[in-house]
């Protein structure tokens, strides 16, 4: 008589597995990050993420159709404009390209939910999420901007609010700012827990907002620590969050868990820009095999704790569950 457990007994045919796996990835918890810039005619492929493009607004119908097709219920709108300013105030313009982008998806469909990001970077001429003070980013000075920025998405018909900007008490004057403006039944995805972290260097050339000056690292946070991670996320439900986003993912799987652990709201987590370049690079290479790496990866983030995961292997993702 054996005196050891059989584990394997419930891994013994591909039926027996499936009835037994703890965490389903579903297309229903992704959400797929769109870059539209000014200008028409424009697809440009970012060089260092192949398969993601910065499109104009007359390739954004095209783009929504596969979105809808794939069954994939969200996007994450990012805007490259064509001007940029000290003070980012194409964040913050009722005609800027995101609240273009935003009303036109609304016009064709009511059926995908817009998260618009609510950052100045991509519209500062410095490249940062704020405005520059002797130096650095004046924290107090720069929330106005970004209510004003929320309030103008909401204006155009966003779902969802998804500050980025890691500014003390941000979350505390968005939601103020669009209750005010009649917007109580909007929710707030924020930010969270946002490292300064290495990953993002792709998506700085896909939403062309590397910093002009110095980095993020006095508002952003360290990759070391744990228990700050906590204190944000509990400030910014104190605050009025709705969901809490953790960035980037695969590094940050325990902060994932610390967050679901600790907090009853849908916690999203974002698998950036460098985690998917990564891959990208080593499949294009044969070096391993894409799919099956980005499903368990992806599958690896919800099983850690995330409710919803944004992703640029969204559409890829989609098709393959779908084939499953």
């Amino acid at each position: 008589m054996t005196e050891f457990k059989r584990h394997r007994r419930l891994r013994n045919s591909v039926t027996m597995r499936s009835f037994v796996r703890e965490t389903e990835l579903k297309t229903d918890d992704l959400v797929y990050p769109l870059f539209v810039v000014e200008g028409e005619n424009v697809k440009n492929e970012v060089s260092s993420m192949p398969g993601v493009f910065q499109i104009s607004l007359d390739y954004l119908d095209d783009e929504v159709e596969e979105l809808l097709k794939l069954g994939i219920p969200s996007v994450l709108l990012f805007g490259v404009p064509k001007e940029k300013d000290e003070l980012g105030s194409g964040a913050y313009d009722p005609q800027g390209i995101v609240q273009k982008a935003i009303r036109q998806i609304k016009q064709k469909t009511s059926d995908l939910l817009i998260i618009a990001d609510t950052c100045l970077c991509e519209y500062t001429s410095h490249g940062h999420c704020g405005v520059i003070h002797n130096g650095d980013v004046d924290n107090d000075a720069s929330l106005p901007l970004h209510v004003k920025t929320a309030v103008t998405q909401a204006q155009a018909g966003a779902d969802i609010i998804a500050p980025s900007n890691m500014m003390d008490g941000f979350v505390k004057e968005i939601r103020q700012g669009l209750d005010e403006s009649g917007f109580e039944h909007i929710p707030v995805m924020s930010y969270a827990v946002k490292y300064a972290s290495a990953f993002y260097g792709p998506f700085r050339d896909a939403a062309d907002s590397t910093p002009q000056f110095g980095d993020r690292k006095t508002y952003q946070m360290d990759p070391a620590n744990r228990l700050e991670a906590m204190r944000e996320a509990q400030s910014d439900i104190e605050e009025g969050a709705d969901f809490l986003i953790v960035k980037p993912a695969l590094s940050y799987m325990d902060i994932i868990r610390d967050v679901k652990n600790t907090h009853p709201v849908p916690v999203v987590a974002y698998n950036v820009s460098g985690e998917y370049s990564m891959v990208k690079a080593a499949s294009l290479n044969g070096w391993v095999d894409e799919q099956a790496i980005v499903l368990e990866k992806l599958t690896s983030m919800k099983r850690a704790g995330a409710d919803i995961i944004i992703t640029y292997f969204a559409k890829d993702a989609a098709k393959w569950l779908q084939q499953k």
